[in-house]
């Protein structure tokens, strides 16, 4: 049981501590990133987000040997030179992701969407999945053991899942397949683990197997990405909330174009497709699925 005493020291120490304080900056170099972040990932960033600069910039910062933000920053707008300005950006997009994120999609999935997409593909037994914004590969790779563990009613099927993302530091790790313990711990199954993963001292490393099946390449959603094919269902989950609504509807509009009539659109539960286009509309009773008009 703590003392009295050290209580009175515990709450003395919170009253006269003061959090650190985020790096200030000058309003033309925030200006400049805002708008870099937005061109270039589409990402949209406030004055209330400045610690994100601060966390994922500094170390940046401190790898060439630069003491604040503001001179990093200063540096891009005056030789903005194309690795240094990728990896700024890079560094800014958000690369939150964990193994079957909400589980609701992944049970929609397997309950709701893939028996009418089977039905509707039994002559030629084959369709796509596409895992935009893949980061570092926990959702493409748990698309590939859901369907793995269909095994018995996918016999004779073929299917493709591709997983895409800004970032090609991040695909990198993707490709590799190998996640920490903590990273493990975040979603995945103990039953699941153990079958398709591999320990390698502290890191565990998915099978050579499923990662055959999951293809990772780069790609900005900001930009045209049609020549990737036609997909029969696309996971675009947690994504959109990062853009402004005029580019919600432009990525939404492409989606649309690379999917056939009877696709199937997965977003995050705080996204929707309502007052950003006409090409998709939500499926009753299918919460964050959406399929075209």
């Amino acid at each position: 049981m703590i003392s009295i005493t050290c209580w009175r020291k515990l709450i003395s120490c919170l009253r006269t501590s003061k959090a650190t304080p985020v790096a200030k900056m000058k309003p033309e170099n925030f200006t400049y990133i805002s708008k870099l972040a937005k061109d270039e990932s589409g990402l949209v960033l406030t004055e209330k987000k400045i610690y994100l600069l601060d966390s994922r910039l500094m170390p940046i910062a401190r790898k060439m040997e630069i003491e604040t933000l503001d001179e990093l920053i200063e540096r891009i707008r005056v030789r903005p030179e194309p690795p240094l300005v990728k990896e700024v950006v890079e560094a800014l997009t958000t690369n939150e992701t964990l193994f079957f994120r909400d589980n609701g999609p992944f049970d929609r999935l397997k309950e709701n969407v893939l028996p009418d997409i089977m039905a509707a593909r039994g002559a030629q037994k084959s369709f796509r999945i596409w895992s935009a914004a893949a980061s570092s590969g926990q959702e493409p790779y748990s698309l590939a053991i859901i369907l793995n563990e269909m095994a018995a009613k996918m016999h004779g099927w073929n299917f493709e899942i591709v997983g895409t993302d800004l970032s090609t530091e991040i695909l990198a790790k993707a490709e590799a397949g190998q996640y920490s313990q903590f990273e493990i711990q975040r979603g995945m199954p103990v039953q699941l683990l153990v079958k398709y993963f591999k320990q390698e001292g502290a890191s565990w490393v998915i099978n050579d197997d499923l990662r055959a099946k999951v293809k990772f390449m780069p790609a900005n959603l900001l930009e045209d990405q049609r020549g990737l094919g036609q997909f029969d269902i696309v996971f675009c989950r947690n994504v959109l909330i990062y853009f402004d609504p005029e580019t919600k509807g432009k990525v939404l509009d492409m989606i649309a174009d690379m999917m056939p009539d009877d696709g199937r659109l997965f977003l995050g539960a705080a996204e929707t497709v309502l007052g950003l286009t006409e090409k998709f509309k939500a499926i009753p009773d299918v919460r964050g699925v959406y399929q075209k008009t």
